[in-house]
């Protein structure tokens, strides 16, 4: 079983964001969804892997096979097609409250938006704490 290659580290989150954000709009959502993400965790973004920002962390071990790590418990990346935001973990709360989201795009364990502004950032508050919420009854506290 290999190490997973994406882990936290102390790279410069702003210096990431001004040289990775390919849009003066992607630069500002970046930078309130970094506050916006700071308040509703109480964590301080750190830099995962090459272009991932995550806030908190916890220890996982997969059901289904051997491999586990640490992960980010919400996190977010402003990637070229749309930010990624790593946030999602389809709770039933989660699933009443997409709706009201706005406009995005679901991947398989995240929400996709052009811009922060196409989505209703208090939706996506609720959102992120049901995520903590689940995270801390599955895996347990930091």
């Amino acid at each position: 079983m290999g190490e997973l290659k994406t882990k936290q580290h102390d790279g410069n989150v702003a210096e990431f964001i001004r040289s990775y954000a390919d849009s003066e709009q992607k630069q500002a959502d970046s930078f309130a969804l970094l506050e916006l993400m700071r308040e509703t965790t109480g964590q301080e973004p750190k830099m995962w892997g090459d272009t991932m920002i995550g806030f908190g962390q916890y220890h996982y071990k997969s059901a289904r096979s051997r491999q586990e790590g640490d992960w980010m418990r919400v996190g977010f990346s402003p990637r070229k097609a749309a930010i990624s935001l790593y946030v999602y973990s389809a709770t039933p709360e989660q699933e009443q409250l997409l709706p009201f989201l706005g406009k995005y795009k679901m991947g398989k364990g995240c929400i996709y938006v052009k811009r922060l502004a196409d989505i209703d950032r208090e939706v996506l508050k609720k959102i992120i704490l049901s995520t903590l919420t689940w995270l801390e009854e599955t895996y347990g506290k930091e």
